[in-house]
């Protein structure tokens, strides 16, 4: 594989790559260096990338657990995932800090998801990956990923129906 091929290859992939790093590690300087550090991993093996089923589903991986590795390094281990790039100029100021507290909630609900539900949750609803690529991906079976996704979806429902039906938290 040459550097054009590679390229070819990185293309429709990389921003995916750069959205799981940012979730992973909140911080958008940390997701560009992960980002490009896996870039280079996956340079490293381009000779080998053809012989995967699903190189996008090898590169995801290896992204992954390249952010898990750096959260570990960091003693960081409280996976967040959070969107605090939720800006729109034309709603009131109210709407805007009810998006935000609603944000809030969310961010907190998905907190207290287990590590490996929080990673489904992205890949599935965020990055809407298919189940094979997950299983890919996770090394978890497929039914197995619909079980966790069931029940992390589940806990998200339950925890925002209290909120609303209580008005607090």
């Amino acid at each position: 594989m040459n550097q054009q091929e590679f390229l070819a290859f990185l293309e429709p992939i990389k921003d995916k790559m750069y959205r799981l790093s940012l979730r992973l590690l909140v911080s958008k300087e940390a997701a560009e260096d992960a980002t490009q550090e896996v870039f280079v991993k996956l340079w490293n093996k381009k000779s080998t990338l053809k012989n995967y089923n699903s190189p996008e589903a090898f590169a995801m991986t290896v992204t992954k657990n390249h952010c898990l590795d750096q959260l570990k390094l960091k003693k960081n281990n409280n996976l967040r995932i959070v969107h605090n790039n939720y800006e729109d100029e034309k709603t009131s100021l109210q709407k805007q800090i009810e998006a935000k507290d609603e944000l809030n909630h969310v961010s907190e609900i998905l907190k207290s998801l287990s590590e490996q539900e929080q990673i489904l949750i992205q890949l599935r609803d965020v990055e809407q990956l298919e189940y094979t690529e997950i299983s890919e991906t996770t090394g978890m079976k497929e039914t197995a990923i619909r079980v966790s996704l069931s029940r992390a979806r589940k806990k998200i429902r339950k925890e925002i129906l209290k909120k609303h039906r209580y008005g607090t938290v």
